[in-house]
C-alpha cells in the first residue's frame, strides 16, 4: 500500500509539470473518468489526453479505465482514438471488467435478496437505480423516472434507451435475478444520512457502499456493490492476471470511490481538482498530485511516465503534434 505518513508530496499547482518519484517504471495504469480523464463540463476526452492514452499503450503500458459508469456508458467515449481492443475497462466501480472490444474479464453480482432489502432501507433517502449486466432496455431499472429526471437529468437523458421502469423496484429482482450493482443518489446531506442508515442496518455486512460527491451540484451517489468489491479490488485482480506488481501500478483519480485503488497502487496520483479533504488525505498518505482535469492532468502524468519508461526516446506532448 502507499500509506506512508510523512512522505513528501510534490504539490502540482495548476498548469505545472508533474514529476514522478523514485518508483519502478509504470507497467499498468488505472484512470478514473469523471473529474479525471474527462473535463468538468464535457463528455469528450481532450485531444492531449487521448494522444497520451495512445502513446502510453505504444510505450508498452497497459492503460485501464476505472470508473463508476457501466461499460456501455463508458466505452463510447473512447471510440475513434485508435486505442487497443484489449484495453481493460473496470466499470461499475469494480463489479465488471471487460476489454474495450467487449471481451469479458471479470464480473460479480449483488445478491437479489440483498438488493431487495436495500430498496426498503434506502428508498426514503433518494433515487434508487439497479444495474444489470445485459444490453438494451432493462440494463438499468428504477421505479420513478420523474424523480430521477429531477435529480440526475443528464444521466437520465444519456441512458434513456437502457432504462426500464418497475414498480415497486423489488419486483425486478426475484431470486436469481442478481444485479451487478445498485446506486442511490440525492443531496450531499441525504446521502450522508443514507450511508449512516446502511451502516447500522442488517445489510451492511452484505454489501459494499462507495460514495462519490459533486459539491458544486449538491449531488452525491452511493454505489451499492457486492461485499469487498471496489475499484481497488478489481485493479488488484487485473494486475495479478497481467503479472504486474503493485509497485509497477499507477492509479489516477479524484473522488472518494477512487480511494481504494489509490491505496492499492504503488504509485497513487490524486487530481488537484479533488476536494480539500481528499487533498489533505493525499498529503498524509504520500500520494502525488497532478494538475486538474481541465488542464489535461492525466496527460501530464502519462507523459512523465512514458518519458521514464523510454528515457532515450523522450515524449512528445499532444499539444505539439502537427
Amino acid at each position: 500500500m502507499t500509506d506512508r505518513p510523512g512522505a513528501g508530496v510534490k504539490e502540482a499547482a495548476p498548469g505545472s509539470q508533474y514529476t514522478g518519484g523514485m518508483h519502478p517504471p509504470v507497467r499498468l495504469v488505472a484512470i478514473d473518468m469523471d473529474g479525471t480523464l474527462l473535463p468538468t463540463f464535457s463528455q469528450k476526452v481532450s485531444p492531449r489526453n487521448a494522444q497520451a492514452l495512445k502513446a502510453a499503450q505504444a510505450a508498452g503500458i497497459t492503460v485501464a479505465i476505472a470508473t463508476g459508469r457501466r461499460t456501455n456508458y463508458c466505452a463510447p467515449l473512447l471510440d475513434g482514438f485508435g486505442l487497443r481492443a484489449d484495453m481493460p475497462l473496470i466499470t461499475s466501480n469494480g463489479a465488471v471488467t471487460r476489454t474495450l472490444g467487449g471481451e469479458s474479464i471479470d464480473r460479480c453480482h449483488l445478491e437479489a435478496r440483498v438488493a431487495r432489502g436495500l430498496c426498503g432501507l434506502l428508498r426514503p433517502f433518494g433515487t434508487l437505480v439497479f444495474t444489470f449486466d445485459r444490453p438494451g432496455k432493462g440494463e438499468l431499472v428504477l421505479e420513478d423516472l420523474e424523480q430521477a429526471h429531477e435529480r440526475i437529468e443528464l444521466w437520465v437523458e444519456a441512458n434513456r434507451n437502457a432504462i426500464e421502469i418497475v414498480q415497486p423496484l423489488e419486483r425486478a429482482m426475484p431470486d436469481g435475478e442478481n444485479p451487478i450493482q445498485g446506486m442511490v443518489t440525492g443531496s450531499l446531506d441525504k446521502m450522508k444520512q443514507a450511508e449512516q442508515a446502511l451502516k447500522t442496518s442488517e445489510w451492511h455486512a452484505l454489501c459494499e457502499c462507495v460514495r462519490t460527491e459533486y459539491p458544486a451540484k449538491n449531488l452525491s451517489i452511493l454505489d451499492l456493490l457486492p461485499p469487498g468489491v471496489s475499484k481497488g479490488w478489481a485493479l488488484g485482480r487485473l494486475a495479478a492476471r497481467l503479472g504486474v506488481d503493485r509497485k509497477e501500478t499507477m492509479a489516477i483519480g479524484d473522488n472518494w470511490n477512487d480511494v481504494d485503488m489509490l491505496e492499492w497502487a504503488g504509485q497513487a496520483i490524486l487530481m488537484s481538482n479533488a476536494s480539500l479533504e481528499l487533498r489533505g488525505m493525499a498529503k498524509m498518505r504520500g500520494w502525488k498530485q497532478a494538475p486538474p482535469n481541465d488542464e489535461d492532468g492525466v496527460a501530464v502524468v502519462l507523459e512523465a511516465a512514458i518519458a521514464r519508461r523510454l528515457p532515450s526516446q523522450g515524449v512528445v506532448q499532444a499539444g505539439s503534434q502537427r
